[in-house]
Order: C-alpha cells, then structure tokens, then sequence
C-alpha cells in the first residue's frame, strides 16, 4: 500500500489533496497546527476507507524539529513515504516597503524551508528505492509576480526553483517531481466572498490533478502544470 505525507492538510488543497488519496486506498501522515481538527479529520478520512493508516501530528510546520520530527514518526508508522506533497505556505497580501521587518523570514520558513527540509529528508531514500513522487504547492505568483504582495512572490518563485532544482537531481534515480501551479483557488482566504464558485480553480481541481499525475507510468514525469481559472485570475 502506497504511504501518502501532506502539509497543512486540515484545509483548502491539503484536505482536498488528502481526500482525494483516502479515495485511492492510500496510508496517510497529515500535519495541521489544531489537534482537533485532525482527529475530526482522522474520523473522516477512514470513514472514507477504514482499511487506510492515517497518522497525525499537531505542529507548526514552518519549525524544522517540529517538521522533521513529524516526518521521522510518519517514518516510523507507515514505513517508506513514497510520495510527499508540499503543501504548507502562507499569503500575506502587502507590499515589501510596508511589511513588517520580521514578514520576510516568516515567509521564507513557511513557504520554502518546509519542502527544502522534506526534500533532504526523504530524498536520498526515494533515491535507494528509484522510486518516489515530490508534488510542490506554488502559486502564480512565481511565474507572475505580484505587485502587492512581493514577498509571497519572491518565496513562491523560490520554490518553484527548488523544485525545478529537485527534479534534476533526482531524474537520474528514477523519483519524480512536479511542481503544481495553481492560479486563484478558492480556499479559505476566500471566505466571505460574493464572487461565485465558478471564477475560480477549486481545491478538488488540484487535488485530481495530483491523483492523475501520480497514476502515470513508470516513465512519465509531469514537470509542471499550471491550473488558473477559466476567465483568468480573480
């Protein structure tokens, strides 16, 4: 049986990423900041499939010990984690000259470092194996850099550049990596909105794109997908 870990997975693409994997029969190490909610989660996921594993952890995700302790007990439960997706990140919507002076480093542990310290966690064991998936969350932005939010941006394009990194480093072992770039989702950043569904891409959108991808052969790697909605960005 597959063994699935996702970030920040309580919410929006990382709930919607998680269901989608239970729907497939695969073990699960999820991670969120509320205990609560990844009990209440727990007991939905294995309503979906009871056969399933499904290990939580409480923690801050952007705190490499809390991070890395998580992945060693997903570790330790489940065994070899053959696909981890990268989801945790953080939107803050000002510009760089009227941020605060701690915005950058906040950003920078909480949409980067994450997927950077999992990389170096489970990378050299994907690679014993040759086999293994890494999905990355970016944004847009990485592509198209956001005026009003321009650190958000500068990490995003980081990311997609570990990632772009990731993937060469490992072709030669035989793990994939792709780097998912959704345009305007409608997750909960979103609540309150009178905008109707239908402008925007949904989590469910993203989380099918990831089941396909992870569903080709042996042979195929989809190094990036763009998904943005139809009528262009909200």
């Amino acid at each position: 049986m597959k063994n699935v870990l996702i970030t920040a997975s309580t919410k929006g693409i990382g709930r919607a990423i998680a269901i989608a994997f239970a729907k497939e029969g695969v073990n699960l190490a999820i991670c969120s900041r509320s205990a609560a909610e990844l009990q209440s989660f727990k007991q939905e996921l294995l309503a979906i499939d009871p056969a399933i594993k499904v290990v939580i952890e409480a923690i801050d995700g952007s705190d490499k010990v809390q991070l890395l302790e998580f992945a060693k007990n997903a570790e330790k439960e489940l065994g070899f984690i053959d696909t981890v997706v990268n989801n945790l990140g953080m939107f803050d919507p000002v510009s760089i000259l009227d941020e605060t002076d701690d915005a950058f480093d906040r950003q920078l542990q909480t949409n980067l470092m994450p997927a950077y310290h999992l990389y170096k966690f489970f990378g050299k064991k994907m690679q014993e194996e040759r086999t293994g998936h890494f999905f990355t969350i970016c944004s847009v932005a990485a592509l198209e850099p956001i005026a009003g939010a321009g650190t958000y941006s500068i990490t995003k394009i980081a990311l997609l550049g570990l990632t772009r990194v990731m993937k060469l480093e490992m072709q030669a072992h035989d793990v994939k990596v792709t780097a998912v770039i959704p345009g305007s989702t409608l997750t909960n950043s979103w609540e309150g909105t009178t905008i109707s569904p239908d402008k925007f891409v949904l989590p469910e959108d993203v989380a099918s794109a990831i089941i396909n991808i992870r569903k080709m052969s042996v042979g195929a790697n989809v190094d990036e997908i763009i998904i943005r909605p139809v009528g262009g960005q909200v």
